[in-house]
């Protein structure tokens, strides 16, 4: 009994047009998946049998044979990848949307004295412990505040006079620079106060592009100024 050779699966049939584009697609595709299918078609329809593609390309036969049926089907459509959704998140949106306003929050807000900010992983176990979720990563947290739009950002400080003749003041000061007198000269003072009032940025997680403002204080006493007066 003589077993014939088993009949292998070749592409249709292929026009000239399409056999330039297939050619370019085996050089110039980016996609890993598009151009080793662009391929296997391309051998195929130069006559290439399937054993022999699989010893080339280092792939399975059945890859192969998948490759040309759903080319004969589906023509160019099929070499594009389809990919999935990936797995379905665990975490619901109103979750997420908690866990961003916990954030935003200070660990002073909690009764935590230990640390003044959140770090990721400080922020984790609260939410652990404060049974948001059961579980989370650090890293599946720092995607969740990113889509969120909250980023780690530096603390800014602003400052208001509490003169109620501030307004006509500055505007005085204004003027001398503006149109400075023809018969004298403009002097100015830069006051520069004692290093504890210079105010200490801290770091939080906060809103995009919205820090948190912390208001100068004016309880402490020192400067230029206040020793002039002391002075006089």
């Amino acid at each position: 009994m003589v077993v014939g050779r088993q009949p292998s699966v070749f592409v249709r049939p292929v026009s000239m047009e399409e056999g330039r584009r297939l050619q370019r697609l085996s050089r110039t595709a980016k996609d890993p998946v598009r151009l080793r299918r662009a391929i296997v078609v391309l051998m195929s329809a130069q006559g290439q049998a399937v054993r022999d593609i699989t010893s080339l390309m280092q792939v399975g036969e059945d890859y192969v044979r998948d490759a040309i049926h759903a080319f004969n089907e589906r023509e160019f459509d099929a070499l594009a990848p389809k990919w999935s959704g990936g797995r379905p998140k665990t975490i619901g949106e109103r979750v997420r949307e908690h866990i961003r306003l916990i954030a935003r929050t200070s660990p002073a807000d909690w009764t935590i004295a230990a640390f003044s900010t959140w770090s990721l992983a400080k922020l984790a176990a609260h939410l652990v412990e404060w049974h948001v979720v059961p579980a989370i990563s650090r890293e599946t947290l720092r995607r969740i505040l990113r889509e969120g739009g909250v980023s780690w950002q530096t603390t800014t400080t602003w400052k208001a006079s509490t003169d109620p003749d501030f307004i006509a003041k500055m505007h005085r000061v204004l003027a001398l620079y503006d149109t400075p007198p023809t018969d004298g000269r403009v002097i100015c003072v830069d006051e520069f106060g004692p290093l504890n009032l210079q105010p200490r940025k801290g770091r939080t997680w906060r809103q995009a592009s919205r820090p948190r403002r912390l208001r100068a204080t004016y309880n402490r006493y020192g400067g230029v100024m206040h020793m002039l007066a002391a002075s006089t």
